[in-house]
Order: structure tokens, then sequence, then C-alpha cells
């Protein structure tokens, strides 16, 4: 079962970048929720929800992982990415219609980039023992790329992306 909970029903196990697949449930569920026209208060509390609930199971399942393993992060605990993307998301609430995709992709695309390049403090709080220390540096990395996608949001970047959609090739 804790392999299970880590691991987020078995994304850890799947080839090429586990952190990657952690990452989409969060982005998933607020494409979802942005959709289907949820209020931001909904969807800032489930993305809330998200993060606690995940950052408990890291931190409290993790170290037997760990144990097993023999690592100090196993790839296949990604519950603390699904976490860290739920914190990116967490302020950024509803979002007018035409710019969903491109505000979840831009998350999405943030913080995965900030996980894997952790600026400080990220990298010192990887240092923290057992599921601390899996888990910090990636809530970390989600209030960095919530930050960067706030600002993009309130400067109009969002809005210019979104508005090039329809011009692209693919």
């Amino acid at each position: 079962m804790r392999r299970l909970l880590t691991s987020c029903f078995a994304l850890g196990y799947l080839p090429l970048a586990p952190g990657t697949w952690g990452s989409l449930p969060p982005v998933i569920v607020f494409i979802l929720l942005c959709q289907s026209g949820a209020s931001t208060l909904l969807i800032s509390t489930v993305m809330a929800a998200s993060v606690l609930t995940f950052s408990f199971i890291c931190i409290k399942f993790a170290p037997a992982i760990i144990a097993a393993t023999g690592k100090s992060d196993p790839r296949e605990v990604v519950a603390d990415e699904f976490a860290g993307q739920a914190v990116t998301l967490i302020p950024i609430g509803l979002v007018p219609s035409g710019q969903i995709w491109t505000t979840a992709v831009l998350g999405f695309l943030l913080f995965r980039l900030l996980d894997i390049i952790k600026p400080w403090p990220a990298r010192k709080l990887e240092k923290l023992p057992k599921g601390w220390g899996i888990l910090a540096d990636d809530l970390m990395a989600g209030v960095y790329a919530a930050i960067i996608l706030l600002v993009c949001l309130k400067v109009g970047v969002i809005e210019y992306l979104s508005s090039l959609e329809g011009n692209l090739p693919f």
C-alpha cells in the first residue's frame, strides 16, 4: 500500500522521468475544474487538499521506501511531485476559458524546470531527513513556479501565448 500511494498509483513506475508523470494529475484536475466552471475557491481548495494529502503520504510512507530501496530519493516516489505541482496551481484559481490550457501547460513546464534545476534553497532542502527531504525541494519549486505563473498572468504573458495557439502549425 505504501508503494502504491507514494508512487501515485504506479505513476512512479512509468519509464522516462517518473517525476513528470507524477506532476500530471494535478494539472489534469486543474484543467477539468476550470473547464467545468468551478469557482476559484473550489479550485484552490482542491489544490491545497492535494498538497496536504500527498505531502502527508510522502512524509509518512517515503521513509519505508527509502529503507527498502537504499536510495535517499527513490525514483518511484512521486507523491512529492504531485504535491509540488499542486502548490503551483493553488493561487491561480479560475482563468478565462481561452487561457486554461496555456496556464496549465506553462505551470506544468515551470514546475518541472524548477524541480529539475532546484534553485536556492531547494537543493539545500533536499538534504532534510527521510520524506521531508524528498518533499521540501518540490514544495519550494512549486512556490517559485506559482510566483512566476502569477506574474505571467498579471502582465499578460498567458493572454499573449493563448492568442498564438490558433497560429501554431500543430
